[in-house]
């Protein structure tokens, strides 16, 4: 599908394929797992894209996606677990939930994360998607660490509110009416996860609230980008990449 420097990317192509992704995925999240992987009802319906290095074959980083042909089929995301999506429910485009994005803890070639944005690059503009959208996780579940990263997320980065997802985990961190703290900007890119960061990059935007999971040990934001609000600047340089 994409191949750039040391890495190529393509979508998985049988069970082997999908299980190598959820054994990554159960390494690079640290989950406890009998059978060493990281599984769940929605690997069935998506398409899993795996960045894998060229020399050796082994795959150093995945993720996945779940199409859905417009707002009125979010609640079948992964998502929809943690939000109430129903301001989303009005949308009008195609969509994908991006999902479970992870790297080799013993790999972090920055490379890797641009062959990936331009492998995802080529599906959205290939399924002519509308809406890009997932959880986007901090790792580990204390606040305490990222309230510069979330001071942040509340001035500049909140979705409008004619798509605020509202809450519905039961544990929530409600940093955009919680958080009184100005932010610190150096502090806050230091501890923004670098999915965000290319997120936020992109015109993305987040719920007010984070989820505290428990599961997979995060704190994570829904996140949002409108395609279509994409700056070109940014828009040329991802599809270069691809």
């Amino acid at each position: 599908m994409l191949k750039k420097a040391k890495y190529a990317a393509r979508l998985a192509q049988n069970l082997q394929d999908v299980q190598s992704a959820q054994t990554l995925r159960c390494l690079a999240f640290n989950l406890r797992s009998e059978n060493g992987l990281d599984q769940d009802r929605f690997d069935d319906i998506c398409a899993h894209m795996l960045i894998e290095e060229v020399a050796t074959g082994a795959l150093v980083c995945c993720f996945r996606l779940l199409h859905l042909n417009g707002g009125s089929d979010i609640e079948k995301s992964y998502s929809a677990q943690f939000y109430e999506l129903s301001a989303l429910q009005s949308f009008d485009g195609k969509l994908v939930e991006m999902g479970r994005f992870c790297i080799h803890p013993q790999n972090q070639d920055p490379d890797i994360l641009r062959v990936a944005w331009g492998a995802l690059t080529q599906f959205v503009d290939a399924q002519k998607v509308d809406f890009l959208f997932g959880c986007t996780s901090f790792r580990g579940t204390d606040t305490k660490a990222y309230l510069d990263a979330f001071a942040m997320l509340r001035d500049k980065h909140l979705a409008p509110k004619r798509w605020l997802p509202r809450v519905k985990a039961p544990n929530v961190f409600k940093f955009a009416a919680g958080l009184r703290r100005q932010p610190d900007v150096r502090l806050a890119m230091r501890h923004m996860p670098p999915l965000l960061r290319s997120y936020l990059l992109m015109g993305g935007w987040v719920s007010d609230h984070a989820v505290v999971d428990k599961h997979m040990n995060t704190l994570h934001v829904f996140t949002g980008v409108e395609v279509g609000q994409i700056p070109p600047a940014r828009k040329r340089l991802l599809r270069a990449l691809s």
